[in-house]
């Protein structure tokens, strides 16, 4: 096996509260000795310790604020400052805007403020945002929800891997997963929405944006409460015709192997 192809370690990929056995959305993603704890959703660290300390993370990078995908840098907040963890340097974090300043309301519990910073060094997200984290790269961009949120497409031994965050279908995630190797893509809506914006992808939405960015391979995820599994991938595999599995809590997908029987469980 190729050590620098980017690996895809699914820590959870709940919404919009952790199930019994499966933490909120939460992914570790490898390269050779390069790690980096994609979105930190609730009952994500406990799982992301099965593989990576917090403090031989290279980084952290978070779609966007909602508590299913961020909530669990509170408790690394205390961990990395309060524990038996001793950072040799601020972990480095990349986030949407206001990302340290949400955290800080939150953590401040005095007149001073929580020192956010002694524990992570943030960077603020920006649509076309690029940046070299050891073997992996990462691009992201700007992507519908409603509020600021990001996708990213990782890049190593050249493989691509592209997470959708959270999103309704739009032109800027297509655009950023043209021809990956892999699309990790948000399923989590049963149906559009008759009345309002969309904010999330249906099954067949995730489908329709694998296929129209001839993605390799479609692994859908951050399934709703009104769909199983089974569903959510039947439904997407009906709009394209590429290799379609779900992001399994505990399992590890390696980007560039052809087929779903080369995952296996680290559960």
């Amino acid at each position: 096996m190729n050590d620098e192809l980017p690996r895809l370690t699914v820590l959870g990929c709940a919404t919009p509260y952790p199930s019994v056995d499966n933490p909120c959305s939460g992914y570790l993603v490898s390269s050779g000795g390069t790690r980096i704890w994609v979105d930190a959703g609730s009952g994500t660290l406990g799982p992301l310790q099965q593989h990576v300390r917090l403090d031989e993370l290279d980084a952290i990078w978070i779609s966007h604020l909602h508590a299913d995908h961020s909530a669990d840098l509170l408790t690394a907040y205390y961990a990395a400052l309060y524990a038996d963890i001793r950072l040799a340097a601020p972990i480095p974090l990349f986030g949407p805007p206001g990302i340290a300043d949400r955290l800080a309301g939150f953590l401040t519990n005095t007149s001073t403020r929580a020192p956010i910073e002694s524990a992570f060094a943030v960077t603020e997200l920006h649509d076309g945002h690029q940046v070299a984290i050891g073997s992996l790269r990462l691009t992201c961009r700007a992507v519908a929800h409603d509020i600021p949120a990001f996708a990213v497409r990782i890049e190593a031994g050249g493989r691509s891997l592209v997470y959708s965050g959270d999103t309704a279908p739009c032109p800027s995630l297509t655009q950023l997963a043209e021809g990956c190797d892999v699309l990790l893509c948000e399923a989590e809506s049963a149906q559009a929405p008759d009345e309002g914006d969309q904010v999330h992808h249906t099954p067949e939405d995730a489908g329709d944006t694998a296929r129209a960015a001839r993605a390799g391979r479609l692994i859908v995820t951050h399934v709703g409460r009104f769909l199983t599994p089974q569903e959510a991938v039947a439904r997407a595999s009906a709009r394209f015709d590429g290799p379609v599995d779900y992001a399994v809590p505990g399992a590890t997908f390696t980007v560039g192997q052809a087929t779903a029987s080369e995952m296996r469980s680290t559960s």
